[in-house]
Parts: C-alpha cells; sequence; structure tokens
C-alpha cells in the first residue's frame, strides 16, 4: 500500500506534489521520491518521511511543470534505497513510474522481461517490473508525431498490459517530450481519484492521486475516480485524452475504508468518514443482539483510525464516547512497520491509556481491525492495569483470516490471528470479557450504502479468500508467501 500523485500545471508542481505526499504520508512512511521533467527528468528520493527526505536545496532542482511522487510502504522488493520510486528507464523517450499495489504475476513478468526482451531488473520491486514491460510496449520503429498518435500507441500499451499483468495497480506515470499518463486495474482494486483547477489564463491544471486529501490545500476540485480500466493522458499542452480500455467487474480493495484511507477521503465516491460510522451503527446494532445484557460504561477507539466508528458505536448504545488512549502522533503506524518486533516495541510508546477515563469503570474498547493481535492484546493488557473493570472489544472489520496480495501486508497466514484461531480462542487469547467482530455483510453494507459508486463487490480477499483477480491458488501462495520472506530477510 503506496500513496502515488501526478501533477500536470501550469506552474512549477515540486512544492505541490512534496505537498501531496505528506498528505498522504499515511500510506507509506518507508520512502519517498519526487519525479519531475523539462527538457529532462530531475528526481530526488530518500528513505523516511517526506519531510525529512526534502529540504530547500533538493526541491529547487525539481524543475518542470508536469511530476509525480510517491510515498513507499513496501510489500514487495527490497527495503534499500535502490527501491525507491519512482522508477525510470531512458528508453524509449524517457519513462518515470510510480505504481501502488502489487503485481500477482511478478516472477513470471520479470522472466519475460528480462530474457526476451533483455531488460536489466536493478531492484526486485514488480514496480519495477511493471515500468519495463510498459516501456517496451510503447517502444516503436515510427515514434507518433502528435499527441492524438501517442494516444493510440498508450491504448494500445496499456491494453496488452491489462491483458498480461496480474493483481493490483494504480499508476503515474511521466513520458518526456509527451506528458502524463494514469492508468488504473481494470478491477479498481487500489484507488485513484482525479481533480482540476483553473490555471487563471482559461485553462487547467490536473492532479490524480491515491485520495483526495491534499486536494482543497492546493486548489483543486474533486472530479470523482479513474475508472477501472481507464486510461487518461494529459499531453504537453494540457489537452486530456481517456478511454476505458476494459471492462470488468469493479472491486475496490474494502480495507482502504476500513484503516488505510485518510477519513476525510472520499473513494470510489463512497466518503470514509460515513463509511466509518455506519461501521459503528451497523456493529452497535450486532452488539445489542448478541450482548443485550452487557453495556458498558465508557467506549474507547483505538486511536485513530477507530475513532470515527467508535463515535458512532457509542452513540448508539448510548454510553460516553471517551479518547481513554491518547496516542503519541510522533509514533508512525504501527500496522505498516517492517518487523514485528518494531511493531510490538512502538505500541507502549504510541498509545497511553488515561486512568481517570479507565478505572473501575466496564470499558469498551473498539478498533478497526484485528490482523495479528499483539497491539489488541497489549491495549487489553495496558487497560486492566490502569483498573478496568472489565474488557470489551468490538471490531469494525470481520476476521482477517487470509493474506493479502493486492498490496497489504499481510502476507503470511501464520500471521494473522484469525487464520489460526477460533472467535472463542481469541477471545480468550486477547484475555476480554466479550469479543464482537464485524459480519462481511455489515461490513459491505456499511460502505455501498451510499454514494454513486458503482461498486459491484469490494475486494475482501484478506477477510474471505475470494481472489477477486482469479489469479491466486495454493502454489501461488506458496510463492509469494515465500518471496515476501525472502524481502523481509534480505534474501531477495
Amino acid at each position: 500500500m503506496c500513496g502515488i500523485a501526478g501533477i500536470y500545471s501550469h506552474k512549477p508542481v515540486a512544492a505541490e506534489l512534496y505537498d501531496s505526499i505528506v498528505h498522504l504520508q499515511h500510506r507509506g512512511q518507508d520512502a519517498a521520491g519526487i519525479m519531475t521533467y523539462d527538457d529532462r527528468m530531475h528526481k530526488e528520493k530518500g528513505m523516511g518521511l517526506a519531510k525529512e527526505i526534502f529540504n530547500d536545496n533538493n526541491m529547487n532542482l525539481l524543475t518542470g511543470n508536469i511530476g509525480i511522487s510517491h510515498n513507499r510502504y513496501p510489500t514487495h522488493g527490497g527495503f534499500s534505497h535502490g527501491e525507491v520510486q519512482p522508477f525510470w528507464t531512458s528508453v524509449p523517450y524517457g519513462i518515470a513510474l510510480a505504481h501502488n499495489g502489487n503485481l500477482t504475476n511478478y516472477k513470471s513478468l520479470a522472466e519475460e522481461i528480462t530474457q526476451k526482451d533483455s531488460r536489466y531488473l536493478n531492484t526486485t520491486s514488480d514496480s519495477e517490473v511493471l515500468l519495463h514491460y510498459f516501456a517496451d510496449l510503447l517502444h516503436t520503429n515510427n515514434p507518433p508525431e502528435d499527441s492524438e498518435e501517442f494516444f493510440y500507441l498508450l491504448c494500445s500499451a496499456v491494453t496488452k498490459v491489462f491483458k498480461r499483468v496480474k493483481g493490483a495497480y494504480s499508476v503515474t506515470s511521466l513520458v518526456i517530450g509527451k506528458g502524463l499518463v494514469v492508468f488504473r486495474d481494470p478491477q479498481g482494486i487500489r484507488p485513484l481519484v482525479k481533480g482540476e483547477r483553473s490555471n487563471g489564463n482559461g485553462g487547467k491544471d490536473y492532479i490524480f492521486a491515491s485520495e483526495n486529501t491534499m486536494f482543497y490545500a492546493l486548489g483543486f476540485e474533486p472530479k470523482g475516480t479513474v475508472l477501472p480500466g481507464e486510461l487518461i493522458y494529459v499531453d504537453e499542452s494540457g489537452k486530456v485524452f481517456s478511454k476505458r480500455l476494459v471492462k470488468k467487474e469493479f472491486n475496490p480493495c474494502v480495507f482502504e475504508y476500513v484503516y488505510f484511507s485518510r477519513p476525510d477521503a472520499t473513494l470510489n465516491d463512497v466518503s470514509v468518514y460515513r463509511s466509518r460510522l455506519r461501521m459503528g451503527q451497523n456493529l452497535a446494532e450486532a452488539w445489542k443482539k448478541k450482548y443485550p445484557e452487557i453495556t458498558p460504561d465508557i467506549v474507547i477507539p483505538a486511536p485513530s483510525t477507530a475513532n470515527t466508528s467508535a463515535l458512532s458505536f457509542a452513540h448508539e448504545l448510548g454510553v460516553r464516547y471517551s479518547e481513554g488512549l491518547y496516542k503519541n502522533t510522533f509514533i508512525g503506524r504501527t500496522f505498516i512497520m517492517p518487523g514485528q518486533a518494531e511493531r510490538k516495541k512502538s505500541v507502549k510508546y504510541k498509545l497511553v491509556p488515561q486512568e481517570t477515563e479507565i478505572r473501575d469503570k466496564k470499558v469498551m474498547i473498539m478498533d478497526d481491525s484485528i490482523v495479528r493481535g499483539n497491539t489488541s492484546r497489549e491495549i487489553v493488557r495496558m487497560l486492566k492495569d490502569f483498573g478496568a473493570k472489565e474488557v470489551y472489544f468490538a471490531v469494525a472489520c470481520p476476521p482477517v483470516k487470509s493474506p493479502c496480495f493486492y498490496g497489504v501486508d499481510m502476507p503470511t497466514k501464520n500471521e494473522l490471528i484469525a487464520g489460526n484461531m477460533s472467535e472463542d480462542e481469541i477471545q480468550e487469547y486477547l484475555n476480554v470479557d466479550a469479543l464482537l467482530y464485524q459480519s462481511v455483510d455489515d461490513l459491505v453494507e456499511a460502505v455501498t450504502r451510499r454514494g454513486d459508486h458503482h461498486i459491484d463487490t469490494p475486494c475482501m480477499a484478506c477477510l474471505d479468500g475470494n481472489y477477486v483477480g482469479n489469479d491466486i491458488d495454493d502454489a501461488k501462495i506458496a510463492e509469494m508467501e515465500t518471496m515476501r520472506v525472502n524481502d523481509r530477510n534480505g534474501n531477495g
């Protein structure tokens, strides 16, 4: 899961690309990069947060009115500086690419590119493979001279990408002398939104990003979503070409609404904030049915992704909502930290209980999800250490039972607590007095209840084991789990 942005503007874009990845920092805190172009490519990248990488000196080198930026949260490839996006190649034209998602046929694509096409791969990143495959499809003996001809070539190339490349991918790309190219996989698994603003001279500037969280700050007006299977091309004069090349079922990732996206985002024409409110409403109704005799004194969210759902949950139960856990905002998101030991260490640094809100009370803790179970168990222990009389646990997401191979770091079934324990066993492991998970049906209802979204069925492979791309079997699971373990151990 990464954050990407692409901007076409009438003025230099580097500062706005930086602002974009700051607004998308929650989507990846491992590394960041920005690439722009005028007569040639300009790139700056580094490990860590955007504010730690970019400064006045290197930002001044990023000249040009067209560019792309990327926050990295690695689900494939290593953790070195060389893995930081955007990637670029000099042939043909000069092409740069940033990618959010995960390719499930990486291995066969990498073999085809290196052996058949004789291209060199400098990393184990699936994004670099996607770049070279895309670039090879644009390589022709008769380069198109105008934008309409180039768009025709793009349509042919991206159609072949859609047929050959499996998995999840939302892409922003630069082509020197041509402009900004954007496309999204045919099932729309990973998000990609778009916006426009007037440039004051009768023309328009354009932005494409994983979320619309930066649009207001940068003066862009939201214009909905890049459609699944759609290609959009903005040439150097600002002329926009677009075509939906492939139409399949629309299966956006449900975990975006549960956890990853900022609550103020609108994805696939659905408000993340409103969907989380509805998650809390639905879960409260389920709680009253399953535990009619249990009413907590307070509802406390595991901050801060669960805050919105906990607020509506408390309202529906008619009990007090309390921020009984203080979150240190200078600690990153523990779910997306690269190592298990690092995650465990961070929980107590990240969350501090407020004793006056907890002691001698029946406390309901609400979290967005339970993935590995370590954070949840530590939170329960904290509450009991601070004198909670009873502790209940409600979860806005159903049990996470299967690994995700579409861009979320749930790589092995052994790491998933619900993949190895029943709900009763999880309740005992967490040491809580009552436990309730959201049902799959109630989660889908919460996401799809409102909005002109045209979602057929959200991708819920991590919950129901149904991999919407029909690209995963037992052999593929074994291959990809091994690949991810090797990446973590530095053997990739």
